[in-house]
């Protein structure tokens, strides 16, 4: 049973013939690229279900393929980044990555990570779940939202975080309990937690200085209200 398209970008042969083929033995159909460039016009040209995508690429770097592709692909966004560059990191996830694995990484972590991503992008929560405030609707089994009947075009992690602010709308969450609920897959500090919001503000079009729909509580967290 194969469990979707996934692009492999990785510009080292060696490893990408070492994580092509365990992902191919998982049940992936991988194709590959090694260049940034051509990555970032045949992720919105094929839409694949997954990309797994390396940060030091030729033509452009994968933070670059990330901030191209994001508008216009919905899917899991799994970077690979070296081991403690806390910097590309924290700006994969501000330019709309889902993940991050650190190099060397095991081809079982890897594996392990896109089908947690890929099981909460495909609905496995059960019964269909809906919440609307507003002019803004949810709906938690198609992973998608709209805001003023648009479709939003929101990531992986970019949509959990959406669902958690709307379900405690009126509620103060803490930067830990978001930590907390989003950090299965990495792990996330208060300076992430703070550039998710940021992004996420301006997919919902608000003006930080006067939200309309997100308000820091300083010192406590985040705020969720009716919205427009």
């Amino acid at each position: 049973m194969s469990l979707g398209r996934l692009l492999l970008v990785e510009d080292d042969e060696r490893l990408a013939d070492l994580l092509g083929t365990y992902l191919e033995q998982a049940g992936f159909f991988v194709d590959r690229e090694d260049n940034g460039l051509r990555a970032s016009r045949r992720i919105v040209l094929e839409q694949p279900d997954a990309v797994v995508l390396d940060v030091g690429l030729p033509g452009i770097d994968g933070l670059e393929v990330c901030r191209r592709v994001r508008d216009e692909y919905a899917g899991v966004i799994l970077m690979l980044t070296a081991r403690g560059d806390e910097l590309d990191q924290v700006l994969g996830l501000e330019l709309g990555a889902d993940a991050y694995v650190t190099k060397p990484t095991s081809p079982r972590v890897l594996v392990a990570r896109l089908k947690a991503l890929l099981r909460r992008v495909q609905g496995e929560w059960g019964e269909p779940e809906r919440l609307e405030v507003g002019n803004l609707r949810i709906d938690r089994s198609a992973h998608q939202a709209w805001l003023n009947n648009e479709p939003m075009n929101l990531s992986t992690r970019e949509f959990e975080l959406l669902w958690l602010l709307v379900s405690k709308t009126g509620k103060v969450i803490s930067r830990e309990a978001i930590q907390d609920a989003l950090e299965h897959d990495i792990d996330i500090g208060g300076r992430a937690v703070d550039m998710m919001i940021s992004r996420l503000r301006q997919r919902l079009g608000d003006d930080p200085q006067q939200p309309t729909w997100i308000r820091t509580i300083r010192g406590r967290g985040y705020l969720f209200q009716q919205g427009a």
